[in-house]
């Protein structure tokens, strides 16, 4: 991939559910090793965005393209097979399982035992905490059944796993959302460690304040259209709350032309 082609490209996005047109044709990129605040408020269109980009939904009109290549994003599984990782506020994280458990969910660690085939916990538990570690989160015991976990915690073992399959793009939806102000700080940190790692971040959050300390660029969209794209050092956390409740650029922003890295 050329230094300077997006990571992720879509292309003209429409989407309709019946008579209902919840996407007008939006554009939207991630270029690489960026993280992109996706803001609007509730109704805009932007989780029908992402369910598109991950294959839940497929669009009604409109191309998506990954690292150069038109793609077509059919599944869940088409998404993680391209590098594309997405940690819900419900996390995907098994509760009664251990931290180890749910960090190699889908990909155990085996060994043989005479004609069988069994998982290795003790490996699977030592390349967890290893893993964690090497990105700065540090737990008590990797056989800790993961409901016991705060809400923060359970993020961090859900980035850290992206992080530590290799992912390229790792989609954050609302995680910040009812956590402490100690574990959103941590939270925002190992997003920052994603970004330094090599992946490119998505963040969706109501809280522009969050997003604002992480994001290099905002994406805005309103009643299905994108508002427009603005680089954080172009915009104050007052102007994107305005453009996200309203859907209006402020007439200063209306003379900084689009930078959603097309250039």
């Amino acid at each position: 991939m050329a230094e300077n082609t997006p990571l992720v490209k879509m292309s003209s996005i429409h989407k309709t559910f019946g008579t209902v047109h919840v996407l007008r044709g939006v554009d939207f990129q991630v270029n690489r090793q960026e993280i992109i605040g996706l803001l609007g408020d509730n109704g805009a269109g932007k989780s029908t965005l992402i369910k598109i980009l991950t294959g839940v939904h497929t669009p009604s009109a409109g191309d998506i393209f990954f690292e150069g290549n038109r793609v077509e994003i059919n599944s869940p599984h088409d998404a993680r097979e391209l590098g594309i990782e997405t940690v819900y506020q419900d996390l995907a994280l098994v509760p009664l399982m251990s931290i180890s458990r749910n960090f190699w969910l889908g990909q155990e660690i085996t060994r043989r035992f005479g004609p069988l085939e069994v998982m290795d916990k003790e490996a699977m538990a030592e390349r967890t905490r290893a893993a964690l570690r090497d990105i700065g989160i540090h737990i008590r015991n990797a056989d800790e059944p993961v409901g016991s976990l705060s809400g923060g915690e359970r993020q961090s073992i859900a980035i850290g796993r992206a992080v530590y399959f290799g992912k390229k793009l790792l989609i954050l939806d609302e995680p910040t959302s009812a956590l402490s102000v100690g574990e959103t700080a941590k939270v925002l940190e190992y997003t920052r460690t994603a970004k330094e790692r090599g992946m490119s971040v998505i963040f969706i959050s109501h809280n522009i304040g969050h997003v604002h300390k992480v994001a290099d660029r905002f994406t805005i969209i309103s009643h299905g259209q994108k508002v427009g794209d603005f680089r954080k050092d172009d915009v104050n956390e007052m102007e994107v709350a305005h453009m996200v409740m309203t859907g209006e650029v402020p007439e200063r922003l209306r003379l900084v032309p689009e930078n959603g890295g097309d250039d």
